[in-house]
């Protein structure tokens, strides 16, 4: 492991979700594989090792084959690095963070703090490196979830207004926010299962879509020189800020255009809330007792009396919210309260149902872990699902469970620390409808029009893509 790789990863601390380590398969810029018996480097391939020679890959390379980055991003990724997050502030760019709520929780459990108190205290953190703004992701993630909205109501109706099987579109509708799951899906479901899935952008890379494409002119810089950093519980969240399909082109400042111009990496890095914690170490910055700075409105969700706001649910809210929204779209009926999800195989899959006069119009479910998913996904290529949406998320508990979270401290075990963050998420935060977002608003006014507009479409939505399987075949004979 290169010594410039974030000392928070541990080859002892990986739990891989997809299947054992494996050694990777991918040979860079087209060198070819390791010899027989090298003399370099030692890589750790499950609970054995083998020498190899020392080789550097970027995430873009990665087939999610389980054998290094995603099991947990044991390789050195030069441009998902604190050294690339501090080398930047220091050459001048204009560097914004933005900051998921999980990581807050994280950070409020660690240092026995409240989710609000965590976020200001990290706002003067980063603005004493030099940061320009901070904002809080569960802003783009009310974003997300009116899109989500939009597009399973439009599936929804086109389902039900045809006979014609073949005419019918995909559900039920999955979602899209975790990159573990889509990884797995793009490389080992192939294209029978991609349909299915939402093509909602994440929170993450909505709100660096907004920044690069909108917040920049307001901000008064151009996107080339705006550096964007989420911190994040995830290191899968590395994988998805690397992908081909989140950069775009432009030639003008906040003008996009295609095939012209500078490209523009939507989110230029990724920083887990355990590299976060690093830094802040390596500063010997004393990060309970820092003063607490204002926060950064204009993508942030604190309303005038100074409480952060969001949704319920702790990776994302997607299946509380599209069934609230489809259940009061579709058949007028208003839930009030807590959603009652009944627990089904286990604590990781639990499902909510709409009954009316004895029928069920709506069927949704959370399933988190590989164990869940790939029960759902042998049933719906089979045709045996009888949902109609589900919120997936590899990882069992889900994002606040993530790999790239604070861990436990001495004592306290991973079951006692995944309760504590749960207990702590929505702390000082008032539950509030994304489709009341005075924010989310004017984005929509000002700039991405109206939900599933075609500019909408074109910036807050995206595609998916199989792994050619004989590719794949090809690199693990080399």
């Amino acid at each position: 492991m290169s010594e410039k790789f974030s000392a928070t990863l541990r080859i002892g601390d990986l739990n891989d979700f997809i299947a054992p380590s494996q050694g990777c398969v991918v040979s860079l810029k087209g060198l070819k594989a390791a010899p027989a018996k090298p003399e370099k480097a030692e890589v750790v391939t499950g609970t054995k090792s083998a020498n190899t020679e020392p080789v550097k890959i970027s995430l873009k390379d990665c087939l999610a084959c389980s054998g290094c980055i995603t099991s947990a991003e044991t390789v050195m990724l030069e441009k998902q690095s604190m050294d690339e997050f501090l080398f930047n502030i220091n050459k001048g760019k204009a560097v914004i963070v933005s900051l998921s709520p999980q990581s807050r929780a994280s950070f409020a459990i660690h240092f026995g703090l409240s989710p609000l108190q965590v976020l200001r205290k990290l706002t003067t953190f980063f603005k004493s490196l030099g940061v320009k703004a901070v904002f809080d992701t569960s802003c783009s993630r009310d974003l997300s979830l009116i899109e989500s909205c939009n597009a399973f109501i439009s599936r929804y109706k086109q389902h039900h207004s045809t006979e014609d099987e073949k005419c019918k579109t995909s559900l039920p509708m999955l979602s899209s926010a975790c990159p573990g799951w889509i990884c797995y899906a793009e490389k080992t479901l192939g294209s029978y299962i991609l349909p299915y899935i939402s093509s909602v952008k994440s929170p993450q890379q909505t709100i660096g879509v907004t920044i690069k494409n909108y917040l920049c002119q307001k901000m008064g810089f151009r996107p080339d020189e705006v550096y964007h950093v989420s911190v994040m519980p995830c290191y899968d969240k590395k994988l998805e800020a690397a992908r081909d399909d989140f950069v775009f082109e432009v030639d003008s400042p906040g003008g996009v255009h295609e095939n012209t111009g500078l490209r523009i990496t939507e989110v230029d890095s990724v920083l887990t809330s355990g590299e976060v914690l690093e830094l802040i170490q390596l500063k010997s910055v004393d990060f309970k007792n820092l003063e607490e700075s204002p926060l950064d409105r204009l993508l942030t969700n604190v309303n005038e009396e100074g409480h952060l706001y969001g949704v319920q649910g702790s990776s994302g809210g997607y299946a509380d919210t599209i069934f609230r929204y489809a259940a009061k779209t579709l058949f007028g009926r208003e839930l009030k309260g807590p959603l009652d999800f009944k627990t089904v195989r286990n604590s990781d899959f639990r499902e909510v149902t709409l009954e009316i006069e004895g029928q069920t119009m709506l069927k949704f479910a959370l399933c988190y872990g590989f164990r869940n998913l790939q029960n759902i996904v042998r049933k719906i290529k089979i045709g045996k699902c009888d949902y109609h949406f589900l919120e997936v998320m590899a990882c069992p508990s889900g994002c606040l469970n993530g790999g790239g979270q604070i861990k436990p401290k001495a004592g306290q075990s991973a079951k006692d620390l995944i309760q504590s963050l749960e207990a702590i998420y929505m702390e000082n935060v008032v539950v509030a409808d994304p489709f009341k977002n005075p924010i989310v608003k004017g984005l929509y006014d000002e700039w991405l029009e109206q939900p599933g507009s075609e500019k909408a479409k074109r910036l807050i939505h995206t595609e998916y893509h199989p792994v050619v399987k004989s590719i794949t075949s090809q690199l693990h004979n080399w």
